[in-house]
């Protein structure tokens, strides 16, 4: 069983900045990004492709277009009025992904509403024959507060910028099947070594992952507008550290894994429960 949500409370009261921030919680996506848009997954020779994506708790207020589904959570916040029905998982991340695309030419994919709704550490499995790839095959689901409290203590984001005015990930696709193969094994790596609280195995996963996203959509790290060479600031902690990515594409945060401390970063509460 998952334990309860820890949203920050004196004397049984929400605090005035939980209060602030509300309770629906964060998401972070950690491999496997871009395999939920049935651009990519229709082309994956070997389906399906898997991503990870993590429940948690609004302890901070990330930066707007910084890869964190904020915008959904607005949506979320809106709809909702500030806190999430009980109602089924499945039914709830449906009616949000409506809700936020129905007037999106390029609409969010739907790993955005799973992040916020799915407690835990989750593996989400897309298949384009199923539903056209816009809500996964299947979700694996590890709400262990064991695993919890180690991924917690390995993970460390550090703020770089969110993306910027004029940023288009997909002007520039070079989407060769073997790299969307590749792409869709990450997610299953990375999901694997955190079930074996592998840190290595960790940060291996997620560095393929940001290898995968610079090979099949360049200009998702390297647009013209960015003011920060994310790919040369990603490879000097991977060098350091036992792995580096980003939060989303276009920067946002960059998460490292490391067993030790990382000057100048913070760490994350995982929901394993709902509140």
């Amino acid at each position: 069983m998952g334990t309860k949500t820890t949203v920050p409370r004196v004397n049984g009261r929400l605090t005035p900045v939980a209060k602030l921030l509300g309770t629906i919680p964060n998401r972070l996506q950690l491999g496997g990004g871009w395999i939920d848009q049935p651009f990519m997954s229709r082309l994956n020779p070997k389906p399906p492709g898997a991503m990870v994506v993590v429940q948690i708790e609004p302890t901070f207020r990330p930066m707007c277009r910084s890869g964190v589904a904020s915008s959904t959570r607005i949506v979320a916040m809106e709809l909702w009025k500030g806190k999430l029905p009980n109602l089924p998982k499945e039914q709830l991340v449906r009616a949000l992904y409506h809700a936020e695309n129905t007037y999106k030419s390029e609409p969010s994919g739907s790993q955005d509403m799973i992040g916020l709704l799915y407690p835990g550490v989750n593996r989400l499995d897309y298949d384009f024959h199923h539903e056209g790839g816009v809500f996964p095959q299947h979700v694996e689901s590890c709400t262990s507060p064991r695993i919890a409290r180690w991924l917690e203590k390995v993970l460390w984001l550090i703020p770089v910028e969110p993306r910027p005015e004029g940023y288009n990930p997909l002007v520039e696709r070079k989407l060769d099947p073997k790299w969307v193969t590749k792409l869709g094994e990450t997610g299953k790596l990375i999901y694997d070594a955190i079930l074996k609280m592998d840190a290595v195995g960790l940060g291996k996963g997620v560095n393929q992952g940001l290898k995968c996203w610079d090979t099949l959509l360049p200009q998702s790290m390297r647009h013209p507008v960015m003011q920060v060479d994310l790919i040369e600031l990603a490879t000097a902690y991977q060098k350091q550290y036992l792995g580096a990515c980003y939060s989303g594409p276009g920067g946002g945060y960059l998460i490292v894994v490391s067993e030790e401390p990382v000057p100048g970063a913070f760490q994350v509460k995982i929901r394993t429960g709902q509140a």
